[in-house]
């Protein structure tokens, strides 16, 4: 685990044990005499050695207050329901979809605050195909309204699509991102349902 020595080890163990047991990090004469160090210098040049490598992170000025880097990065991992697929071709009626699992992201990678409302999305044809966007790919939505130029799931005049948002002078429509699809000018009307911010894709799967 980044380069630590075998003592550097055992240290952010003890400090891993400790905050499962009490939610607070050792202080250095705690570590100190834990392992037998000769001063609290030497706990202290250890927990400075973790922070370099970047496996703790501490707070001046306050002796106790030691993040564990594994334990902050799971803190931003987000589980987002997936909720069946939707058409990247002409929409489809709209239909109630029930969970089918859960895909984990790092919100903090795709730039979303943990209260962010997510779900996610199988993409089916190739109406997205030129905002590299393919079948059985996974797009993940957040539920807020969409802006010009977002791609959004959009429920029009009672169908759902997977497009790109525009937003003129003649109001809201669609756009595919395949010439071979037309626009799609909303009759009755459009809402946005959510606004794509993160897309999986499985590798190495044959069709």
């Amino acid at each position: 685990m980044n380069n630590l020595t075998r003592r550097q080890s055992q240290v952010l163990e003890y400090l891993e044990q400790c905050q499962e047991r009490t939610g607070l990090a050792p202080s250095t004469r705690e570590i100190q005499e834990h392992f037998g160090f000769a001063s609290q210098t030497a706990a202290l040049n250890h927990l400075r050695a973790l922070e370099r490598k970047g496996v703790i992170r501490r707070q001046a000025g306050k002796a106790r207050a030691v993040a564990i880097a594994s334990q902050l990065r799971r803190e931003q991992i987000v589980d987002v329901p997936v909720y069946g697929s939707i058409a990247a071709g002409m929409g489809e009626a709209a239909l109630e979809q029930e969970e089918e699992g859960m895909v984990s992201i790092d919100a903090v990678t795709v730039g979303l605050s943990r209260g962010a409302r997510l779900f996610a999305l199988r993409v089916r044809g190739d109406s997205m195909e030129g905002a590299h966007l393919t079948e059985g790919d996974l797009v993940i939505l957040e539920q807020r309204p969409g802006r010009s130029g977002d791609i959004v799931a959009a429920l029009i005049d009672g169908e759902t699509t997977l497009k790109r948002l525009v937003v003129d002078r003649a109001g809201a429509w669609l756009k595919a991102e395949n010439p071979r699809y037309p626009q799609l000018h909303p009759m009755e009307g459009l809402s946005v349902q959510g606004v794509m911010v993160a897309m999986v894709r499985r590798c190495g799967v044959a069709a």
